[in-house]
């Protein structure tokens, strides 16, 4: 008997929430096969089998919180799902392979998703997964009912009822309960305890400045067919709002630093932590030294954090550290926000949307200009308000002039 247990989680994280099984009782399986998901307040992760055989026992089920090196279930002796078998056994019966893959399906669906289903009337089979592996996920079912979707079979006791129904009561019947009552998952939770930590802990204020995106907006129509050709990726925004922040980090060195007890620590590197948005709750991965790094090689590292993190496959690592925060809600369609601390980091600088305003040039022309409202959220006691204001006038003047991001000014 081999036991299955809680493998290290990663620096501070002593405890995690059991997501998904994806082997069941009987169920045989290979050595490293995924069996179970696990859920921390930072990172989702799978549980390999530590060798082949059956599982014999599950003993942590779905949603039980497990501390590191607990007991989640047993493996027993017996075929790996993979090994031969036999030439009669192989050819089962039609019937039996179609109520076979059926159950296997549903065994797929975390407990939220299955609830949805069930209470919809739905043929998970006829829903699109966009979840990891292509599962379902609880969006997935909701916009599947939204579209119309819901259209499933009528139960058998409602098909041959005499009784007439009312087109209020058929409305009824299929929106069902008003509320639904779901789980916060761990890492959901976490990030409300980090973000109320950081309202109870910092003094925060957030000081705003315009950008005009002409010259940035500008630069890359000229060279981003030649930049892609070289560098095989795109270049985006974002690697110039992080150069620009590790050259205003430099400078202004408080917007680095943070509180540990009674002493400020002043950071020397830059490892930039990009917020985004997954199906399971914001993530901030971090790019490590930007200050070391080409804009080709930030792209590069953006790029590939938002492919691990929508593919559910960002490491600890990935999330570990951080001097200082960018969230940029412009993708979102947000024209201004106050974004909130990424404790214990001192700083946030919050993008925008790009929209076309009539501006006042220096000559008193009136031009349509491409401006971004940009913010910086800080905890004023590290960060001076002159120091604030000026870091983000430092963002702004090498953004409308990117040629001092060439020559570090």
């Amino acid at each position: 008997m081999t036991q299955i247990v809680v493998p290290a989680l990663g620096e501070s994280v002593s405890e995690a929430t059991v997501a998904q099984w994806l082997k069941k009782e009987g169920e045989a399986v290979a050595v490293d096969e995924p069996i179970v998901e696990l859920e921390t307040d930072k990172v989702t992760l799978e549980v390999n089998a530590p060798e082949a055989g059956v599982i014999s026992k599950i003993v942590a089920g779905e949603g039980d919180n497990v501390e590191v090196g607990a007991l989640l279930g047993e493996i027993g002796e017996g075929s790996a799902a993979n090994d031969e078998k036999p030439v009669a056994a192989a050819a089962p019966k039609k019937e039996k392979v179609e109520k076979e893959a059926p159950a296997e399906e549903e065994q797929k669906l975390a407990p939220a998703v299955r609830k949805l289903v069930d209470e919809h009337n739905i043929d998970p089979a006829k829903i699109k997964g966009t979840g990891k592996d292509g599962r379902l996920t609880k969006g997935d079912v909701l916009a599947f009912v939204e579209d119309g979707g819901r259209a499933a079979e009528v139960p058998a006791t409602e098909a041959v009822s005499t009784h007439p129904v009312k087109e209020e009561e058929k409305v009824e019947r299929a929106t069902g309960e008003r509320e639904e009552r779901v789980r916060m998952t761990r890492l959901r939770q976490r990030i409300a305890e980090r973000l109320k930590t950081a309202q109870n802990t910092a003094a925060i204020l957030t000081t705003f400045n315009e950008v005009d995106m002409g010259a940035v907006m500008d630069l890359r129509k000229d060279y981003k067919e030649k930049f892609e050709k070289k560098h095989g990726i795109k270049l985006g925004f974002m690697s110039f709002f992080t150069k620009a922040t590790v050259n205003a980090l430099k400078e202004i060195p408080a917007v680095n630093a943070e509180i540990d007890g009674d002493d400020l620590v002043y950071k020397n590197y830059y490892d930039i932590g990009m917020a985004m948005s997954t199906p399971q709750g914001l993530i901030v991965p971090v790019i490590k030294d930007c200050d070391t790094k080409s804009m080709a090689q930030i792209e590069k590292a953006i790029v590939e954090m938002g492919t691990k993190a929508r593919e559910g496959k960002i490491e600890m690592a990935d999330m570990t550290g951080g001097t200082f925060t960018i969230t940029n809600g412009g993708i979102f369609g947000s024209m201004l926000s106050t974004p909130i601390l990424n404790t214990p980091q001192s700083g946030i600088l919050g993008m925008h949307n790009i929209q076309q305003r009539a501006m006042v040039m220096p000559d008193g022309s009136i031009e349509s200009r491409p401006m971004m409202y940009i913010a910086l959220s800080y905890d004023h006691r590290v960060i001076d308000g002159r120091e604030a204001v000026t870091f983000l006038v430092r963002i702004k003047e090498a953004i409308e002039d990117p040629q001092r991001l060439l020559l570090d000014i």
